[in-house]
Order: C-alpha cells, then sequence, then structure tokens
C-alpha cells in the first residue's frame, strides 16, 4: 500500500508533467504516533515541579527518553524507521531502569526481574523484524536473544556494571568485550534463524547487517552512558523547561505530517 500523488504542469516546460510520491502508510502512522508521545513527554518536563524536582520521576523519565532516542536513531539508521522506533522505545526504557537503580547506589535487580528486562528488549527487536521477516523468524529470534541476555546477566555482564556519571566518554574493556560478544551473538543468532526457521535471500550479508548495527550501537551507547547519566541528574530546571517546548513543537510537528499529506493531495490508493 502506498502514498501517490500526481501533478500536471502545462505551463512550465521545465517541470515533467508528472510528479510521483510514495508514502508508506505505517510510516505515516509511525510518525503520527511518536508525535503524540513527545507531547505527552514535553508536558511532563514543563511539569517538572509538580513532579517533585530533582527527586521525582523525571530523572528515570530523562534516561529513559535519551537512551530510547540514542539507541532508536542508531537502529533506524542500520535497519529502518519501524526497527529503530520498537527496539530503541523497549531498549531506552529497560536501561533508564537499571541505571536509576545503580545511580542511587543500589545492588542490581535479581535475576528475575533481569530477565523480564530482557524480554521486554526480545519483544521490541522482535517486533522490528516481524515486517521485514515475519512472525515466526521474529518469534524465534526474540526468543534466542532473550535467553543470550539471561545468560550474560548470569556472569556478571549487565547495563550497569562499571557504572559512572562523568562529563567524559567512556568504554571500559570490559564493555568492550561485551559489545564484540554481543555483535556475534546477534550475527550467529540471524543465521540460525535463517536455517532452521525462515530461509532468507543473501542470510550472510543480513546476519552480518544486524550484528554489526547492534554491535556498533552498542558499543556508542556504553561510550556516551557516562555524560547520559551525568545529563540526567544535573540538567538545571530552565533547560529542562526549555526541552519540554522543543519535544511538544517536534511533537505537534509530526502529528500534523498526515494533515500536510492531504493539504498537497497525497492520497492512499
Amino acid at each position: 500500500m502506498a502514498f501517490y500523488r500526481s501533478h500536471t504542469y502545462p505551463n512550465h516546460p521545465s517541470i515533467p508533467s508528472t510528479i510521483l510520491t510514495c508514502m508508506d502508510h505505517h510510516t505515516v502512522a509511525a510518525i503520527s504516533i511518536t508525535g503524540t508521545c513527545l507531547d505527552v513527554l514535553g508536558s511532563l518536563y514543563l511539569a517538572y515541579d509538580l513532579l517533585g524536582g530533582q527527586h521525582g520521576p523525571l530523572r528515570l523519565l530523562t534516561r529513559a527518553v535519551t537512551y530510547s532516542v540514542v539507541f532508536g536513531v542508531g537502529y533506524s539508521i542500520g535497519l529502518g524507521l519501524f526497527f529503530g522506533l520498537t527496539s530503541g522505545i523497549a531498549t531506552g526504557i529497560t536501561l533508564a531502569l537499571e541505571f536509576n537503580r545503580a545511580a542511587r547506589g543500589l545492588n542490581h535487580y535479581s535475576l528475575f526481574w533481569e530477565a523480564v528486562f530482557s524480554a521486554i528488549r526480545g519483544l521490541g527487536i522482535g517486533a522490528g523484524l516481524y515486517r521485514m521477516l515475519g512472525v515466526q523468524f521474529a518469534v524465534s529470534f526474540a526468543i534466542l536473544i532473550t535467553v543470550g541476555q539471561v545468560l550474560a546477566y548470569s556472569r556478571g555482564m549487565r547495563p550497569g556494571m562499571e557504572y559512572v556519571a562523568n562529563r567524559g566518554p567512556r568504554l571500559t574493556r570490559r564493555q568492550f568485550r561485551g559489545t564484540v560478544v554481543r555483535t556475534v551473538g546477534y550475527t550467529a543468532t540471524a543465521l540460525i534463524c535463517s536455517v532452521l526457521v525462515h530461509h532468507i535471500d543473501h542470510a550472510w550479508s543480513f546476519a552480518l547487517r544486524v550484528g554489526l548495527v547492534t554491535g556498533v550501537v552498542t558499543g556508542v551507547g556504553a561510550t556516551v552512558n557516562p555524560y547520559i547519566e551525568y545529563y540526567a541528574d544535573n540538567l538545571p530546571e530552565r533547560r529542562l523547561g526549555a526541552f519540554g517546548i522543543g519535544l511538544i513543537l517536534c511533537g505537534f510537528a509530526m502529528q500534523s505530517f498526515q494533515y500536510w499529506l492531504a493539504l498537497f493531495d497525497v492520497r492512499l490508493t
């Protein structure tokens, strides 16, 4: 299903007689939903004082938004907008919960809750793969990735390890090793699912793409993590309000996108 727009310009010989524009309706829906979410988040930032100030839930919200954007943008560049949206949100929310606990000086969550976080991330990744490769591949990939993450947690490899909050980027040797293992694991999982569940064209190239994108995004996220944590705990109130206004404006622009399509006669056929 696609959008098509056709116009003719008889008085302008330099302009082609017909212009064809395509827009997938799933993309429009994703843009509108994202805009609504940004409006809600912006309103929460403007209500900073009502939510308890520095000791309220906005520190957790700031982490969730920031990590969702970092991972969502990275995944979108490598694997498409829908994949970036689902996996970015799932990753951002779960990382925010774990880092918020580490920032308070508390011990990590129990293995049960870490398994729940792994399942949420696996669900987000599986949802992103569903549109590309179907339900069987997506479910199998999500299950295998969840199991792999739980095994990593049981060995002490968790996002909050070696936690620090400062203004400089940092990537420790242990974090780098975890990134490499994650890259290899995602590549191998994609190959296994391709062989056993759903045969896809160019299985090796797709598996390498999934592994490398995941590894690069994970490495970048781990590197900028100290600055994000510092930012979450030390952002001034005035800047929070300005950030909230910016989110609301972006949300308004994205929500109005569907109406701009109607205004310029972009039709669904």
